[in-house]
């Protein structure tokens, strides 16, 4: 096994305890993002009951715990919100082909790229995403026209990994290989710094998980997204 791997199976609180420290709020062995950042929120490994008090503490009654991959369950009233199996794919070593689409001019999306961000999120659903979303890492876009018509951006970053994240395409841009192009420009940008690109995709999402196998990505295990709501 990889033993740089390791941290990916906590990714959420590597990343708090991290390189995203700055983005959290934590109560005794709880932690969550920033509002607006994200939703996702971490426990220790054996949590306690006084740690899940302390996680409510932090959310505030009747809100998302979003617990990503965590496997730890939380006391019998916290209500459940979803289940979604998926799996977590690793990128194995080296610089990436950039596959087609070439010719298109690949932008960074800043903080006044958010309101046309959130609008192609809203069309597309790649997963969560927040106003201040964009500040987890580096997102970069695809317009045709003026018109922001891809996108894919960096995530969670546990110590030596980069999530890729937000991949999406609008429908009448799809087809075209500007997922591929953004994805292989992210993984391009996460290796030049020394750090491995990994990403995480919903078991039912087989168009996407073929798309990231052609890329070079491999399985490293599956994983089981739960959300709960507070007491």
């Amino acid at each position: 096994m990889d033993r740089d791997a390791v941290v990916l199976d906590d990714p959420v609180g590597e990343s708090l305890r991290g390189h995203h420290a700055h983005l959290a709020r934590r109560l005794g062995g709880a932690a969550t993002y920033l509002p607006e950042v994200a939703t996702f929120s971490t426990v220790t490994a054996d949590p306690r009951a006084e740690e899940w008090a302390d996680l409510a503490r932090l959310l505030g009654r009747g809100e998302l715990a979003d617990m990503f991959s965590s496997p730890a369950s939380p006391p019998r009233d916290w209500e459940p919100v979803f289940v979604l199996e998926g799996r977590q794919m690793v990128w194995p070593g080296g610089r990436p082909d950039h596959p087609g689409a070439d010719d298109l001019e690949v932008v960074e999306l800043g903080a006044g790229s958010v309101p046309e961000m959130l609008g192609l999120v809203a069309r597309t659903r790649p997963g969560p995403f927040w106003p201040r979303t964009r500040e987890l890492g580096t997102y970069l876009g695809v317009r045709e026209n003026g018109t922001l018509v891809a996108m894919a951006g960096e995530r969670l970053r546990p110590p030596g990994w980069t999530e890729i994240s937000a991949v999406c395409t609008a429908p009448e841009a799809r087809g075209r290989g500007l997922a591929a192009r953004l994805v292989s420009a992210l993984v391009a940008r996460v290796v030049a710094r020394n750090d491995r690109p990994f990403l995480h995709v919903a078991e039912a999402n087989t168009g996407a998980i073929a798309l990231y196998e052609r890329l070079g990505f491999d399985t490293r295990r599956p994983v089981t997204f739960r959300g709960f709501r507070t007491p």
